[in-house]
């Protein structure tokens, strides 16, 4: 016969693990900022003002800037990033990956990941820009969502609160283009300050090398 105290035993067990379970989808997450500074992360030439740090979170607010991550210099291939966003009403930005640190301009190493709810480009939250564009918003301005980024050999897969709302296959034999190469290969991550009227929060930034 099973006792009362064995029972007890028995679900603390339960719920252990149903705790150790639903921290899963976190394990081999490292992150990649420290919500109080920069370290690790370096403005380019280009309005370095523009990047401020708020309550934990990169503030893109004023012209056109990025901001690259450099941690410890070894890039990226296969892996998995997630990054929280907020965005102010009708702003742009984005989040860079396979890419490469570069002073001022538009990244041209590697792919875009937008981040648009309400801003004037039609290409919207989620879109591989000019890869895959995605017409209508996923997410709504003034709330915090996550954004996900899976790069696994020649597939991307981009998640919006846990919902995949875009899979790109890289065809065999593609070539990268100019001047932006839009080609998997390896590189870092950058986020973008887009224009003077767009305000936008990124936070706990974390990802697992695949």
């Amino acid at each position: 016969m099973t006792t009362p105290k064995l029972l007890t035993k028995a679900a603390a067990i339960c719920l252990a693990a149903n705790i150790l379970h639903a921290a899963d989808p976190e394990e081999g997450f490292a992150s990649l900022m420290d919500g109080k500074t920069f370290e690790g992360w370096k403005k380019t030439a280009e309005n370095p003002d523009t990047w401020k740090i708020e309550d934990g979170a990169f503030v893109a607010a004023g012209p056109r800037a990025h901001l690259f991550y450099e941690g410890d210099g070894e890039p990226f291939r296969n892996f998995h990033l997630k990054v929280e966003v907020m965005t102010k009403e009708g702003s742009n930005g984005g989040i860079y990956f396979h890419t490469q640190y570069q002073e001022s301009d538009w990244p041209r190493a590697g792919f875009e990941n937008q981040v648009n709810v309400s801003h004037g480009d039609w290409k919207k939250t989620g879109s591989l820009y000019d890869v895959v564009n995605i017409a209508r918003p996923s997410t709504e301005d003034n709330k915090w969502w996550l954004q996900e980024i899976i790069v696994v050999n020649n597939s991307v897969t981009i998640k919006i609160d846990g919902k995949v709302i875009l899979q790109y296959i890289e065809p065999k034999g593609a070539e990268a283009s100019s001047p932006f190469t839009r080609k998997l290969s390896e590189g870092t991550f950058a986020l973008q300050a887009h224009d003077p009227g767009s305000t936008i929060y990124y936070r706990n930034i974390r990802v697992k090398r695949l």
